[in-house]
């Protein structure tokens, strides 16, 4: 049995000073209830990926929260993944589609980050790594990051304008997507000269804090083809793990969560790399997307940065394309919708109503969701 996604629902990006947690949520699920075609009453069943609704806006017990909103009495759940909630809360709505518990599922993400302090935040967000060991000595994750791109760096002689490139092409992406944070273009000087925040990331090479949500309705396939012609179908589903700390690892420098999902995905989808036409991977720092595009083998190991850098991952320039909503960094990251609005970005492409950020030809596509500093990676393989 497959499964297939028949609705999608997206809200913009950033600050929402006058929506809360359950209004960002409610405009993103209602709108993909109402591409989809059906009513609340159809649902069987939710799952919503939210990383710190307890700690960022004082609201826990979300799956009930979201049902009571939208107001169904359906068996609703939460999902907690750090950064990944909104792609694992997926892989449990297509477990309980294939189990047939479910017929039809409403899968969210959300998160409300913007009403505290970045010092709050950046507290709250180290939840995702190890307390003991890096949360109490003051590591934060955009230190955590920095000592991967140092160790990138020296380990391949990369220089570092070929890793912020990512920043300047997802940016160059995101002006184009009207429901990104950030929809404007910079220069690679911009980057370059920005407030150091961990050496060597500057301000522009760390995704920003940012409110929002995102949800797709996904059905098995004989009631997916009640309501649309031609759905997407979800062809790979896949999860692996890796240490919560950076120090138990054996590079810094490999995600093998992310190897080790990829890997799994390709081959549950019956695919090779070479057969994706886009990917939306987890840039939460420029090097993240680096990293991501080299573990999940579009490029070899140290080549990653100055492919992006000789634009081959750019929008319809190169073999793949890399971030076409413009990523964590442009079109900015509340982390527990991230995941979601990556399956709605290669959903858009797939269906061809991107406009002029259309990547060409787009038949397969594949999403890329860490949590934390990759002690937990999600990759999904779309197709028509």
């Amino acid at each position: 049995m497959k499964v297939a996604i028949i609705g999608t629902g997206i809200t913009k990006f950033g600050e929402h000073w006058d929506k809360n947690l359950s209004d960002l949520a409610f405009e993103a699920g209602i709108g993909a209830i109402t591409e989809a075609g059906i009513s609340s009453k159809d649902l069987d069943s939710m799952f919503i990926g939210n990383m710190s609704a307890g700690r960022f806006t004082g609201q826990d017990h979300l799956g009930a929260f979201i049902a009571d909103k939208i107001g169904v009495t359906i068996p609703s759940t939460r999902i907690e993944g750090a950064c990944a909630s909104g792609a694992l809360a997926l892989r449990c709505g297509i477990n309980s589609i294939l189990s047939g518990e479910s017929k039809i599922a409403l899968i969210g993400g959300a998160e409300k980050m913007t009403d505290l302090s970045t010092a709050h935040v950046t507290t709250g967000l180290m939840g995702a790594g190890d307390e003991e060991w890096e949360g109490e000595v003051g590591a934060t994750f955009p230190s955590l990051y920095a000592l991967m791109a140092q160790r990138y760096m020296h380990e391949f002689g990369v220089k570092k304008e070929y890793i912020s490139y990512a920043a300047v092409k997802n940016h160059y992406h995101a002006s184009m997507n009207p429901t990104a944070q950030y929809p404007r273009e910079i220069t690679l000087d911009t980057v370059m000269n920005a407030t150091m925040v961990a050496d060597p990331l500057t301000l522009f090479d760390c995704s920003p804090i940012t409110d929002g949500a995102a949800a797709v309705i996904i059905a098995d396939e004989k009631t997916a083809k009640q309501y649309t012609d031609s759905p997407v179908y979800i062809t790979a589903s896949s999860q692996a793990q890796d240490t919560l700390a950076l120090h138990n690892r054996k590079s810094l420098t490999t995600l093998n969560a992310t190897v080790m999902a990829g890997k799994k995905a390709l081959a549950q989808a019956g695919k090779t790399i070479k057969d994706i036409d886009l990917c939306e991977v987890h840039d939460c720092f420029t090097i993240a997307e680096i990293l991501a595009i080299e573990d999940l083998g579009f490029f070899e190991k140290g080549k990653g940065a100055e492919a992006t850098f000789n634009k081959e991952t750019t929008l319809n320039q190169g073999d793949v394309t890399i971030n076409s909503s413009g990523g964590l960094k442009a079109c900015g990251h509340p982390v527990g919708a991230t995941g979601i609005k990556q399956i709605v970005e290669v959903v858009e492409q797939l269906n061809g109503t991107c406009g002029k950020r259309q990547v060409n030809d787009a038949e397969v596509g594949m999403t890329h969701n860490v949590g934390g500093s990759g002690a937990t990676a999600v990759v999904h393989i779309l197709e028509k």
